[in-house]
């Protein structure tokens, strides 16, 4: 097994960087890793790192296409991107293979001349938008007459236990995981608690009503942070006011790293459907 990149777009439409081709091959690749920007004050004899934070990375190689029409088709592919993640499949020792990602934009492609093995090389470099992660997602069925609930892992299990009701986890990254959560309606008074070793940590409690056939939407994520509703017609209304949030609570929740972390999901009735994505985030994978 090899280690496999591709391009992914908010559509999940792909653009492999492994099949010469179809697509195209990335050879070469750099950037991947990580580094800090450190800086220090003497103290003596001693120097103290008084700001510390780490670097916007690049990931840099090179494009190679077997002609000029797969050359404009990865730039169409960017270019009719309104975001793009890079996914990196590694193979481990023990036979499994996992995939993170890195949301990224393009910062340049070169174009020169197909060289003499009639194969066109270019340089393509990619500005990373943040650290690698992985997308780990469960979606649960509570059958409403014999409340059994039914688990469909979608990623190695890290969970420590699981009963009728609450979700452990252990967020085994780098720094805090960011969450989003569906609860398909009808729910009502809806309410995502967030336990730490067993203690109540945060509360997210929304004070409306979601019908039959619409979904509430949480999204911790930095650039997609949403407390809100999906419609029936597949639009977008943000809950995050006054009017149905409490702003004295910490609505903003994200797993801490190597802690014991229980997700639960309640309302004043039955929560029948749900799908909880966790995001646990590497420096470097």
């Amino acid at each position: 097994m090899v280690r496999e990149f591709r391009l992914i777009n908010e559509k999940g439409q792909e653009f492999s960087l492994m099949k010469i081709y179809e697509y195209c091959l990335l050879t070469d690749p750099s950037g991947l890793g990580y580094a800090y920007d450190t800086e220090y004050q003497q103290l003596g004899d001693i120097f103290v790192s008084n700001l510390r934070k780490i670097q916007q990375g690049q990931v840099e190689g090179t494009l190679n296409f077997i002609n000029y029409d797969n050359y404009t088709a990865f730039v169409n592919f960017i270019e009719g991107s309104e975001s793009l993640k890079f996914g990196y499949k590694i193979p481990y020792v023990d036979g499994s293979i996992k995939e993170y990602f890195k949301d990224i934009e393009i910062q340049s492609l070169g174009k020169t001349q197909l060289q003499t093995n009639g194969i066109l090389s270019e340089t393509v470099v990619f500005n990373c938008l943040g650290l690698w992660y992985e997308e780990n997602t469960v979606i649960y069925t509570i059958e409403q007459l014999t409340d059994e609930i039914r688990w469909d892992f979608r990623w190695d299990s890290k969970f420590t236990d699981y009963d009728s009701r609450n979700l452990q986890y252990i967020n085994q990254g780098h720094v805090e995981a960011p969450v989003h959560i569906e609860i398909d309606g009808k729910i009502v008074n809806p309410k995502i608690e967030l336990y730490v070793e067993g203690e109540l940590y945060q509360t997210v409690e929304v004070n409306t009503t979601i019908l039959e056939y619409e979904k509430l939407l949480y999204d911790s994520r930095e650039k997609h942070f949403f407390i809100g509703k999906q419609n029936t017609d597949g639009t977008t209304t943000s809950l995050f006011s006054l009017d149905y949030i409490n702003f004295e609570n910490d609505n903003v929740i994200r797993l801490p790293k190597n802690r014991s972390c229980e997700i639960r999901l309640t309302a004043e009735n039955e929560v029948l459907n749900a799908k909880l994505t966790i995001y646990p985030r590497y420096k470097a994978v």
